[in-house]
């Protein structure tokens, strides 16, 4: 399938099989696109600045069969879905990455989501238009044809590509006020974990058989470039797999490493990245003097948590990246009440952006990120996590996750 334009002008890249199509965008009709984006916080940001409000948000708009998701956004009265718009609407990034969203083909959750919720006022809050969005097919539920959890039987999620019971679930969608630029768009759905040289595959868990055909990519990395006049920032977007649900092999928490290190190693081109090729055939990873931010739910914790020694240090102290560290009172006053894992914790509290469980663990964690390269000047960051009684902390429920933004000055 060709990148496309939807009915609502917004554009919606999709890949199918190996490619995306370079084939050029066509404008539509549009609508009127609403004005800069509301300030919040210092440092402003929005078409009327150099300033760019970027973030990353894990919705949990994730059903259990396909096209549940679009039946309950097909009204606006899901309490979820309003309460995931809300957080949106006031922190009013202009790029924002939404991790668990459901992909289906016709990219029918992604227009209803915009148009019952994102562009409606939930609560009078202003609304927020997003006339551009990428959105791609996932590993996430495609079956692999293999039994990769060793059962004896083949099908279900843990045989799938990527842990999910139908194609998409738990995808990710990209949505921009600024334009993307489709025909430079790279995915990575395909790309074999056995080309990663020196790579972490459990090799005495799966077959022989079964290890040339491993997918890195639990759902898929993207590379979604958008546009500011000639200025273009690269928004490298995933979600690995959670290092855990697994046995002493600890093939999740492998996979999970491996999957941060593709990015780590994309971003250092020449021979390190000559093994990343992308769906179309591409191979190398990003130019030195490209401009970029790394986002998503990465599952990965720096001090606690079950991650792969090492695993999310591999971008916080990669030389491209700089890690403005976001942080919230809310996480800390949540810690601070749900005891259990978190009084044991290493990484301090106020840099959590989950909240997960507490007894036996693994407590609350920082694995959302935003992660700006160095050229970059960060004005303001933050997490979304009001303290019990503030305003907006009774819609934090919406999911485990808390929206994360990081706001930059473009060169």
């Amino acid at each position: 399938m060709t990148p496309r334009l939807t009915r609502r002008h917004a554009l919606v890249a999709s890949v199918a099989g190996l490619a995306l199509a370079p084939t050029a965008a066509h404008a539509a009709p549009s609508a009127p696109i609403a004005p800069a984006a509301v300030r919040v916080g210092g440092g402003g940001h929005g078409h009327g600045s150099r300033s760019v409000r970027i973030a990353t948000y894990n919705a949990s708009l994730n059903r259990g069969a396909a096209g549940q998701l679009i039946s309950d956004l097909s009204t606006p009265d899901n309490a979820q879905a309003r309460q995931v718009a809300e957080i949106i609407q006031r922190n009013a990034p202009d790029i924002v990455l939404i991790n668990e969203f459901d992909v289906d083909e016709e990219h029918r959750a992604a227009d209803l989501f915009r148009r019952h919720y994102l562009e409606v006022p939930q609560r009078g809050q202003k609304p927020v238009i997003y006339p551009y969005a990428f959105t791609a097919p996932v590993n996430t539920g495609v079956p692999s044809g293999m039994d990769l959890n060793q059962d004896g039987t083949i099908g279900g999620g843990d045989d799938a590509y990527g842990f999910g019971l139908f194609p998409g679930q738990y995808g990710m969608l990209v949505l921009s006020r600024h334009p993307i630029d489709t025909d430079r768009v790279r995915t990575f759905q395909n790309l074999l974990w056995s080309s990663m040289p020196d790579n972490l595959i459990p090799t005495d868990y799966y077959t022989p058989e079964q290890v040339p055909r491993l997918r890195l990519s639990s759902k898929s990395h993207w590379d979604v470039p958008v546009t500011f006049g000639r200025t273009t920032l690269h928004v490298l977007a995933h979600h690995p797999t959670p290092p855990s649900f697994d046995g002493p092999e600890d093939r999740n928490g492998r996979r999970n490493h491996d999957e941060i290190r593709l990015w780590a190693d994309y971003l250092r081109p020449g021979r390190r990245a000559r093994y990343i090729v992308d769906d179309a055939g591409v191979r190398g990873g990003l130019g030195g003097r490209e401009s970029f931010v790394v986002l998503g739910d990465h599952n990965s914790d720096p001090r606690d948590g079950d991650s792969w020694p090492g695993a999310i240090q591999q971008l916080l102290e990669h030389p491209r990246i700089q890690d403005p560290r976001p942080a919230s009172r809310g996480a800390v006053e949540a810690a601070r009440a749900q005891g259990g894992a978190n009084a044991e914790h290493r990484t301090r509290s106020r840099y959590d952006t989950s909240d997960f469980t507490d007894d036996p663990g693994p407590g609350n964690l920082r694995v959302d990120y935003v992660l700006p390269s160095t050229d970059l000047r960060v004005t303001d960051t933050g997490v979304f996590w009001p303290c019990e009684g503030e305003d907006g902390a009774d819609l934090v429920g919406a999911s485990d996750h808390r929206l994360v933004y990081v706001d930059v000055r473009l060169r």
